[in-house]
């Protein structure tokens, strides 16, 4: 069978190399072609175009560079008229992704359309929800309660697992060594826009812990596809950079986070964490505008998915304008000095592991796309 993958970013990359890896073992002759990165040509897939000229969020991201998206498109329509996959399957990304969705629909009605990874639908543009049902053949969601939201809506969504957990497990299987100082771990986000928006307070936050807790270490993680240089020029002297996330939030006592993806990983690592999210008009609007981006989430206005997951806040989620070192820098002195509190929030990270199931997500994913064949 012959299949073709679109993946816009490092995280889409990770997981669809697993999931390609898992279809090989179930379809011996599968041949994989796609959009993503140098994990997904690793796992034997020719690429047509690499994530890191895809990967424009927001709109003057993508005004500036509108030239390269409908580029984008083109090579992304052209390869698959060319190649008439059996299955394409989406991973995340929905601005470009939808679009390839209703046109492969439209064009390859002998192609099935499988979305791994849809688009948080339940946090914001639940319209979406739609479109994603008329224009695929099987959703894979990675949340247990997506198949519940989609049912509101009348649709089917069936749970592969998660495949964030699935990568920590394996993590935690390899022993580490021990650090040679305590940690306090910053991941600013994995965008150069957010990472320049958060990373300044982060580090001042936690530079002021540091003056009280002189024994610890300041690490920032770097996120793939954004160069050394970039944070170079953020950085003070107080703080280190790396590039081994996972290994950093393994040794951690603490971490700040911006809000996504990376909270829920420093949260199955088991490491206390505060969270931040910047939200720029809340500069001239304050609550106002905090409150109706709250409207618009899934439960009870969470930010975070450790908190949607949990239905709770346990990690505090400094939003707009709670966003400020000073905020972020009691937080983590708390974490970090009173036991109690910092045992309590580590006591309920650790239901996140029994909420998401055990099990590897891209296997499960991948025997439901061998079904829909």
């Amino acid at each position: 069978m012959r299949y073709f993958i679109i993946a816009g970013e490092a995280s889409g990359d990770l997981h669809a190399s697993n999931l390609i890896r898992s279809l090989r073992v179930r379809d011996e002759e599968a041949v994989f072609e796609g959009m993503g990165g140098d994990k997904m040509r690793e796992a034997g897939c020719e690429l047509v175009q690499d994530y890191r000229e895809m990967a424009f969020m927001g709109i003057v991201a993508v005004v500036k560079n509108l030239m390269k998206v409908r580029r984008n498109f083109h090579i992304a329509r052209a390869a698959l008229t060319r190649e008439q996959p059996d299955v394409l399957i989406l991973i995340d990304y929905p601005s470009f992704n939808l679009r390839m969705a209703e046109w492969s629909k439209r064009h390859l009605p002998r192609t099935k359309v499988v979305y791994y990874i849809p688009p948080k639908v339940w946090a914001w543009k639940s319209h979406r929800v739609h479109k994603i049902a008329r224009y695929t053949d099987k959703v894979l969601g990675i949340f247990p309660f997506e198949p519940a939201f989609y049912a509101r809506y009348g649709y089917d969504c069936l749970y592969a697992g998660n495949p964030t957990m699935d990568s920590i497990q394996r993590t935690m299987k390899v022993s580490a060594g021990a650090a040679d100082r305590p940690v306090i771990a910053v991941l600013a986000g994995s965008r150069k826009s957010e990472i320049s928006h958060c990373l300044k307070e982060m580090l001042e936050a936690a530079m002021t812990v540091k003056k009280s807790h002189q024994e610890y270490d300041i690490v920032v993680t770097a996120a793939p596809g954004v160069e050394d240089a970039f944070y170079h020029r953020l950085l003070g002297t107080e703080a280190r950079l790396t590039r081994k996330t996972y290994e950093v939030l393994r040794q951690a006592s603490v971490a700040i986070v911006n809000s996504g993806t990376a909270t829920l990983e420093t949260a199955l690592f088991g490491c206390p964490e505060v969270a931040v999210y910047h939200i720029a008009a809340s500069k001239f609007f304050g609550k106002r505008v905090v409150d109706f981006f709250k409207h618009f989430l899934f439960h009870d206005g969470y930010f975070t998915l450790v908190n949607i997951l949990l239905g709770k806040e346990v990690i505090q989620e400094l939003v707009a304008e709670r966003f400020t070192a000073k905020n972020i820098s009691e937080e983590v002195t708390r974490l970090l000095d009173d036991n109690d509190y910092r045992e309590a929030q580590k006591a309920e990270l650790r239901r996140l592991q029994e909420i998401l199931g055990n099990g590897c997500a891209a296997d499960r994913a991948a025997e439901e796309i061998i079904k829909t064949l």
